[in-house]
């Protein structure tokens, strides 16, 4: 694998509070410049971003109720609409762990089924974050049916948030996810992925997209 196609793996993310435009402005700009899949920010930068990424091959990328997912399924999807109007064009919900551990399987495909279908039909994909390290084998499995039943376009491990996460993202996370769907179906692995060794790792897992604040670091390692 070279340079070029490793970056087409990479959703080039930045989820950190109170970043300026200027920032996110020269952000994207490397991002597009080195040909990543995606930028990942924050709702409230979608329209900055756009700006940049306009006509390149580099998708714009946000985040639904980051990073607890506590929020109700309308709430979700009303922020994915408002966060299409302005431009995303890749969704990353962060699933109702909670609700998914407590049996409300209701609750969880409430918000799937709302959330995919305003994505779709604007052409946008969905990415489920389903907290792999606050998950038991048979919850991640649990999980990633659900995402199948309602035609979620890629399961994503994690979302990274270290302060509040047991663990980071594992190959074996990954492995049991994509054993889990269909091969259609993308498997997006993120939290802890900073190296180049790291990102093909989980590639070799079976990993579509890797999730990272840096992505510039893993290309420029091979």
């Amino acid at each position: 694998m070279n340079r070029n196609e490793l970056a087409r793996y990479i959703d080039q993310t930045t989820l950190k509070p109170g970043m300026s435009e200027e920032f996110i402005t020269e952000f994207c700009q490397k991002a597009k410049e080195n040909h990543f899949a995606s930028v990942c920010i924050l709702p409230n930068m979608i329209e900055t971003a756009v700006k940049v990424l306009k006509g390149s091959d580099t998708k714009m990328c946000t985040v639904i109720s980051f990073p607890l997912g506590f929020d109700w399924p309308d709430v979700k999807i009303f922020e994915t609409k408002d966060a299409l109007e302005k431009g995303a064009e890749e969704i990353d919900l962060v699933m109702n762990v909670s609700a998914l551990k407590s049996g409300r399987y209701d609750i969880v495909e409430e918000e799937l089924e709302g959330v995919v279908k305003a994505s779709h039909e604007k052409g946008a994909i969905v990415k489920l974050i389903i907290e792999t390290p606050l998950l038991t084998e048979e919850q991640i499995v649990k999980a990633s049916q659900l995402a199948e039943k309602h035609g979620v376009d890629i399961v994503k491990t994690s979302t990274g948030f270290s302060a509040m996460l047991p663990r980071a993202t594992s190959v074996d996370d990954v492995k049991l996810i994509r054993q889990t769907v269909k091969p259609e179906t993308g498997v997006k692995a993120a939290g802890g992925i900073r190296t180049t060794a790291d990102a093909l790792a989980m590639i070799e897992a079976g990993a579509t997209r890797i999730g990272a604040s840096a992505g510039e670091e893993i290309i420029n390692g091979l």
